[in-house]
């Protein structure tokens, strides 16, 4: 069910929410968290909709969608609900800004938090330099941003260092996930020998390879290439290499050994709503995440 609340008030919303539970028997105790979605407009809103209701059928919660318009033109508040089938297994609550309200956010995510509930806060455009001083990431104890869809994706995901507060998270980390899992189980076999150095490729413009390089440079006492060009991670060690490349598009890597037959395995790059997913798993600081972040700076860019 979806109900369009045009040129309303928050008090509206809540007694028209509270209304609607009690007419369909949707209850709000089974709700873990309170998601806030801060988008840049209505068009993105839809996409960041569907992603967080396929990750609300393994996490039930709110969701409250900021769609931010114009901040010069007259203050208005458009709202729409959505429960049932069109919210997956959570309750949606778009509010669309106008004028004053854009500079007023977290005024108006307040009234629709659940109680007793933690807070998560997620940018899929248009991140703030420092998400913890945020009005809204203010109010959450668990912040992520997505440095891919950044103008300098690059930038981005380093300038995440220096804005860095325990909570902060970015889903160009949790799309590397399978990718640190396998590197992890390829130098568990022998021999045992230091790695010497490790090669990062890919597109300049991809930071979860940048990540990923800040993630070896900080666990690996040895030089990290980052190099545009395909997409593989090799590790060099005395007698042998080991790689594993994967066509820029494809969903099917190669685990490479010197000496070895290929391997193939799935490896297809992460949709959205699965990191976002993952992410909703833990609402602790990610110390690894932080680390990868400060090994960044140890990469040597070619």
């Amino acid at each position: 069910m979806i109900v369009d609340m045009p040129d309303t008030s928050t008090r509206d919303v809540t007694k028209r929410l509270v209304s609607l539970r009690e007419s369909n028997g949707v209850i709000a105790m089974g709700r873990v968290l309170t998601l806030v979605v801060c988008t840049l407009d209505s068009s993105e809103a839809e996409d960041a909709i569907d992603a967080a209701n396929d990750a609300s059928r393994e996490h039930p919660c709110r969701v409250i969608v900021l769609a931010r318009g114009d901040r010069f033109s007259e203050t208005k508040l458009d709202a729409q609900i959505r429960v049932g089938g069109d919210a997956g297994a959570a309750e949606v609550i778009v509010l669309r800004l106008q004028g004053e309200l854009v500079n007023n956010e977290s005024s108006v995510v307040i009234p629709f938090l659940l109680p007793d509930t933690p807070v998560v806060a997620w940018w899929p455009r248009g991140a703030p330099e420092f998400p913890s001083r945020d009005s809204v990431g203010r109010l959450a104890i668990r912040r992520i941003t997505d440095s891919t869809y950044a103008p300098d994706p690059r930038a981005a995901i380093t300038r995440r260092l220096d804005s860095y507060a325990p909570g902060d998270t970015d889903l160009a980390w949790s799309r590397i996930t399978f990718w640190r899992a396998l590197l992890a189980s390829a130098l568990d076999v022998p021999p045992y020998e230091p790695i010497e150095s490790v090669t990062v490729s890919g597109l300049a413009e991809e930071p979860a390879l940048d990540i990923l390089a800040g993630w070896l440079a900080a666990k690996l006492d040895c030089p990290i290439r980052r190099q545009t060009g395909e997409l593989k991670v090799v590790l060099h060690r005395a007698s042998i290499s080991v790689g594993i490349e994967r066509p820029q598009t494809g969903r099917t890597a190669t685990l490479t050994r010197t000496g070895e037959p290929d391997q193939r395995f799935a490896l297809a790059r992460r949709e959205t709503k699965d990191c976002l997913a993952e992410e909703l798993r833990r609402l602790d600081a990610d110390e690894v995440y932080a680390e990868a972040l400060a090994g960044i700076g140890k990469v040597i860019y070619e």
